[in-house]
């Protein structure tokens, strides 16, 4: 639940980049919408089936950008215009801007049906949608690329030619180049296997893989929780491998029926729930060849989770992070993997009442020191660490999101953060030797992602904003932009050009929590007729570590519902990310509390508004934003008009370990915080019209949520609606599906709320 479903069939948090205003220095503010100016002013009805229709109404957005190692391609995975789910490899000459085709998946695939690990380890990475290439690596020399298609691998090389070099059933998972670039390595068979890059036998340097024993892999809670989603690290000469093996014996076996349209496949499913065992997690350093393994000491306590792994740049040493499984304490490992002999270089705590938020934001440096976030000071900051000592670089009430690069010649960190707007992500640097003098390298009024190579020279800048669609442009180190990779202007030939003549403005303002803290909302209003008022589309999402608010392009189904005659809105609560952890920290052992609390917040101010009608306030969440449905009309009676709950969880007991445990404790230890929080303990308070969705084949939030919550309202005589998707996950989505998810929920939602009768004075 890391990564939340806040729209099935549409992701409305799109926080990716839009296009810059025709001077490259000049502002453009979130109010604008970039056009021709002899575009039509006639608005052009959009429906659900153009929502959802290829090309996607946001424009064409390359994913998984990447330079060449000599830099002079730019590649990346794009959409095809008849198909918005399938993509192919493309390259674009950085000196001449000339673009083109290196793999057409469609002809170089097979259409084979993915196995079922790869099938799991895609929802978990939230691509599970998507069809053909979904990623790729390059050769360190620059003269090939990896590409893994319908489950086998090939090489691409740059004239053109594709060379297939796996035909095995069964698939290749976590398929990768090593750095020096001697060898291509997956897993097969859930062992390791590595083969010559340039040719040659392919060998298996694991053995006993099979049944629960897996080696190369994450196990399930690294991959949907810890974000890691590899289990396997080449040092840097190419001459070793560090490992992972994990035994999933221990973990208790949910069985999970992938209820399909034409039949049903049942899968024993292991699934490590709250309070209950984990798998048993190894970890080992070998040759290429997989001789001499060596076992590292990951201490005596076997309950710790593999957080991180990574090899020091000059190979020789491994720096493993190691977070304890209460997700307090993470202690960074130093590991010869001669030995396997591990001390701890430095730790970090989280106190009493809180806990550790896991991080991608550090870099091992060339001279031994580190680049490290760290919110010690209670807000996400860089640091360097050198020689034991530690140097903080970023400071404030605001907080770093990502590391984007380093340029170690010139002792330069790039980052992305908030310092400016909490609503906005800009990039920024600053100089490791004058700490805390901050720059901005990219313009206010847009949310801002950013990548860099290895050596910080070039960035790969993305930006959206409310009223514009991700664009991407490259820029040079002091962020001045040296031309567009997708400019994506909304000219009439944009596929979203049809629908500007009625696109309204999304407006932010903020409110105050019960305790005075500062909430921050957003809303998208029809145009007003004096007098009128309107039914209301209030999304949540409400869980940690997730905002849902900003200045980003949240595509068109928020002005689908606004067309509809919807008001659109939603606020990020107490408990949501990138405020600080004392304000995410208001969910420790409290979930279903606070966050219920300030949406409610969020409701009374708008049965306030004069243009609200205040019995037509219609609730929707997905996930953990599908569990707050359930809790705020259980908390709340009568409030709403209505609700719509996907995928919720009902009983935190049923959800996994790492996720859970970490903002609730264990089921053992913290029962009472556990009852408090569930929403089947007050699902018989739920009176007004609730709709409950699940796909059944879901391995995340289990079926058997919705399952218990359906039968204890059955129970209990309390009439409800629900629609639940045979082989659908965690994703309810897909070519019909999407449509026809809308199309209930609207139904639903126009018939309970938007159509019902006015209330009575």
């Amino acid at each position: 639940m890391s990564k939340p479903w806040l729209l099935a069939g549409i992701l409305l948090a799109c926080h990716t980049v839009p296009a810059m205003a025709a001077d490259p220095n000049a502002p453009m503010t979130s109010d604008a919408v970039t056009s021709d100016a002899g575009m039509t002013n006639a608005a052009t009805p959009l429906t659900l089936s153009r929502l959802f229709a290829s090309p996607d109404l946001s424009g064409p957005t390359p994913r998984a950008l990447k330079l060449s190692p000599d830099g002079k391609l730019l590649t990346s995975l794009r959409a095809r215009p008849d198909e918005r789910d399938r993509f192919d490899l493309w390259a674009r000459d950085t000196t001449t801007g000339r673009e083109f085709m290196l793999v057409d998946s469609k002809k170089v695939g097979s259409g084979a049906e993915l196995s079922e690990a790869e099938k799991m380890q895609r929802e978990r990475a939230r691509v599970a949608g998507s069809k053909g290439i979904i990623t790729y690596d390059w050769a360190p020399d620059g003269q090939s690329i990896l590409v893994p298609i319908d489950g086998d691998l090939f090489v691409a090389s740059l004239d053109g030619t594709v060379v297939r070099l796996t035909n095995q059933p069964g698939g290749q998972l976590n398929p990768a180049i090593s750095p020096a670039g001697g060898f291509v390595s997956y897993v097969r068979d859930q062992n390791l296997v590595v083969q010559p890059l340039k040719g040659g036998a392919a060998r298996a340097v694991t053995q006993g893989g099979a049944g629960t024993v897996h080696w190369g892999e994450a196990e399930f809670v690294a991959q949907e929780e810890l974000s890691r989603f590899t289990g396997y690290w080449w040092s840097p000469d190419d001459k070793r491998l560090a490992v992972e093996r994990f035994d999933e014996a221990p973990v208790g076996i949910v069985t999970r029926a992938a209820i399909g349209a034409d039949g049903t496949k049942v899968f024993d499913q292991r699934y490590p729930a709250a309070g209950t065992p984990n798998a048993l997690v190894d970890l080992y350093v070998m040759k290429a060849d997989g001789t001499g393994q060596v076992k590292v000491d990951l201490g005596s306590d076997p309950e710790t989770y593999l957080a991180r792994v990574d090899w020091t740049t000059d190979g020789k040493a491994l720096l493993v992070q190691r977070l304890s499984r209460d997700q307090k304490t993470l202690d960074m490992l130093s590991v010869d993997p001669s030995t396997g002999k591990s001390t701890i270089l430095f730790t970090e705590k989280s106190g009493d009442r809180s806990w550790i938020n896991l991080s991608d934001a550090y870099q091992l440096l060339h001279d031994g020191s580190m680049i490290w976030r760290s919110e010690r000071d209670g807000y996400g900051h860089l640091y360097h660490y050198a020689k034991g000592k530690w140097t903080q670089l970023t400071k404030g009430d605001w907080v770093v999101t990502d590391l984007a690069g380093v340029d170690e010649a010139k002792g330069r960190v790039y980052f992305l953060g908030n310092k400016d707007d909490v609503l906005e992500q800009q990039l920024y640097a600053v100089d490791i030797a004058h700490p805390g003098t901050i720059t901005r390298l990219t313009e206010t009024g847009w949310w801002n992602s950013a990548s860099m190579d290895p050596k910080a020279s070039r960035a790969i800048i993305s930006r959206s904003n409310p009223n514009q669609p991700p664009q991407i442009y490259l820029a040079d180190g002091t962020g001045k932009r040296l031309g567009w990779i997708s400019e994506n202007a909304l000219t009439k030939d944009h596929p979203y050009a049809p629908y500007l003549a009625s696109h309204r403005q999304r407006t932010f303002g903020t409110l105050k929590a019960s305790d005075g803290t500062v909430l921050h909302w957003e809303m998208i209003t029809p145009d007003l007729e004096p007098g009128k008022k309107y039914p209301v589309f209030f999304q949540h999402y409400g869980g940690p570590h997730v905002q849902t608010v900003s200045r980003a392009w949240d595509g068109a189904l928020p002005q689908y519902l606004v067309d509809r005659g919807y008001i659109y809105f939603q606020i990020d609560n107490r408990g949501s990310y990138n405020r600080g952890k004392a304000f995410e920290d208001h969910l420790y052992r409290a979930m279903g509390s606070v966050e219920v609390e300030d949406q409610l917040a969020g409701a009374m101010w708008l049965k306030q508004q004069s243009f609200v009608d205040p019995a037509k306030i219609a609730i929707y969440g997905w996930s953990y934003g599908g569990y707050m449905t359930l809790k705020m009309l259980g908390k709340n009676p009568g409030v709403y008009a209505a609700g719509v709950a996907g995928a919720p969880v009902t009983k935190w007991e049923l959800y996994d370990t790492t996720y859970t445990e970490r903002y609730m404790g264990t089921p053992q230890a913290d029962g009472p915080a556990y009852a408090a929080s569930n929403a089947l303990g007050e699902a018989t308070n739920i009176s007004d019209p609730l709709l409950l969705i699940h796909g059944m084949s879901d391995d995340n939030v289990v079926f058997d949520n919705s399952t218990a919550f359906a039968a204890r309202m059955q129970a209990n005589a309390k009439p409800f609606e629900m629609m639940f998707y045979p082989g659908n996950t965690h994703r309810v989505g897909g070519p019909g599906i999407s449509e026809h998810l809308w199309t209930t929920i609207l139904n639903f939602l126009d018939r309970t709320v938007k159509n019902s009768p006015p209330a009575k004075p």
